[in-house]
């Protein structure tokens, strides 16, 4: 009598079938992509951060100490922001600063809930978590986060933001494209 057991069934639970499980590198490189984008936002976010504090003191925002780009519509600022996007929370970068550890170990935990093996998403990720961590790291480096890009539309002026921001804004714009676009699971 023949078994209904697979050939490749019976090797994985073999004893020799146990070579088969990645490493943990392998299982770390499986998500290259969200490493690489994670650790190019963060860079970039912590050396322009590094110049503007350099070049401008603190706080720095309108003339005469800004550094005007594009005149009445870009210029470069140092001003610091203690809550998250529009200043909300403001005063609250410690509970903000806990929130952004929480939502990274949650990444991790609920990774392939989250799609994580496929390559747009990691990069949609990479942008979040490298954004999170550059923030993170001004809020225990400074006591808030550095914001530098200002600017003007018309008599609206936008909210100062960073290189952190735009990950952190891309990679949750694009995962929720990406999301809507996934086919809906069949009805049972």
């Amino acid at each position: 009598m023949r078994s209904a057991v697979s050939p490749q069934s019976r090797i994985e639970s073999s004893p020799q079938g146990l070579g088969h499980q990645k490493s943990k590198i392998q299982r770390a490189l499986a998500y290259r992509r969200l490493w690489l984008v994670a650790l190019g936002v963060y860079v970039l976010d912590q050396l322009t951060k590094h110049a503007i504090e350099a070049r401008l003191p603190y706080p720095t925002f309108g003339p005469p100490g800004h550094i005007e780009i594009v005149p009445g519509f870009f210029n470069l600022v140092h001003v610091g922001n203690t809550g998250a996007a529009w200043s909300i929370l403001s005063g609250r970068g410690h509970w903000l600063g806990v929130l952004a550890v929480i939502t990274l170990v949650a990444i991790y935990f609920w990774r392939h809930t989250l799609g994580l093996r496929n390559g747009v998403v990691q990069l949609c990720f990479g942008g979040l978590c490298g954004g999170t961590i550059g923030n993170l790291t001004d809020r225990l480096r400074v006591g808030h986060v550095v914001d530098f890009l200002d600017f003007h539309f018309g008599s609206y002026i936008y909210p100062t933001f960073n290189v952190a921001d735009i990950g952190i804004v891309c990679g949750v714009f694009g995962y929720i494209i990406w999301s809507l676009r996934q086919p809906s699971p069949p009805e049972g």
